[in-house]
């Protein structure tokens, strides 16, 4: 298969990418700002598996023509997509009084508005091909946060979007569902969790000696999503949180 990530430079998002690599898939991802990684993640995925293409391209997911752009260019290069993973987001925490315009607009057009671009874009594609999923990754953000509302709102939209894709494209070969992680291990949280959130999911997580989850835990969920064995599944929201969502 062929993926399209977006945010595929860090975090969950590079892990994603290389886990879609070391499984024989054809990877295109984009970066916003730090192309030296990005070009580290095509050197990551060469050494785990030279068979097969991982390419980045720079893409800013809130501007549609430049959405349009890349997505003319990842065609170009690789003929088709078969899967859409959209990752790509930003926050920026705020009471609501205290929130200014620019930081209410860019967590929506980025969160919300940039997945929209993105799955407009390839899904006339996919329908050519009568197969195609859409993966959209949430936050347990999007049932309500202090401090997030721009980002709760957003990503709460991103699930009526997703299940409107489902609706409309389904009858198509087309699956669109939602995946909201929890915590896992990746450079972001090692260097920006705090301890005591750490400890606290340590203590209390409701899985075999408490911890933080594993990225492939997460990838192996979206892998199966895109499978051919998971086309009755449209439509949903499935949380990989170790049960962050109703630990004590």
């Amino acid at each position: 298969m062929i993926y399209f990530i977006t945010g595929g430079s860090r975090g969950i998002g590079a892990g994603v990418v290389l886990d879609a690599v070391e499984r024989g898939h054809d990877v295109a991802f984009t970066y916003v700002n730090n192309e030296a990684r990005a070009r580290e993640i095509e050197e990551d995925a060469k050494r785990l598996n030279p068979d097969v293409r991982c390419k980045a391209y720079k893409l800013d997911v809130r501007d549609v023509k430049d959405v349009e752009r890349v997505g003319d260019q990842v065609i170009e290069d690789f003929e088709s997509v078969d899967v859409v993973v959209n990752n790509a987001g930003i926050s920026r925490d705020q009471t609501l009084v205290g929130m200014s315009d620019d930081e209410w607009d860019d967590v929506i057009a980025t969160n919300l508005s940039g997945p929209f671009y993105v799955c407009r874009y390839f899904i006339m594609t996919m329908v050519g091909n009568r197969f195609g999923r859409i993966i959209n990754l949430s936050s347990l953000s999007a049932y309500g946060a202090s401090g997030q509302s721009n980002y709760a709102a957003a990503k709460s939209g991103l699930h009526g979007l997703t299940q409107s894709i489902a609706k409309e494209y389904g009858r198509k070969g087309i699956t669109a569902n939602v995946v909201v992680p929890g915590f896992f291990e990746t450079d972001m949280t090692r260097e920006h969790l705090p301890e005591h959130m750490r400890q606290f999911w340590q203590k209390w997580c409701p899985v075999p000696k408490g911890r933080i989850g594993d990225i492939k835990e997460l990838s192996a969920t979206i892998h199966f999503l895109a499978s051919k064995e998971a086309s009755y599944i449209n439509g949903q929201i499935l949380n990989v949180t170790g049960s962050l969502d109703w630990s004590p």
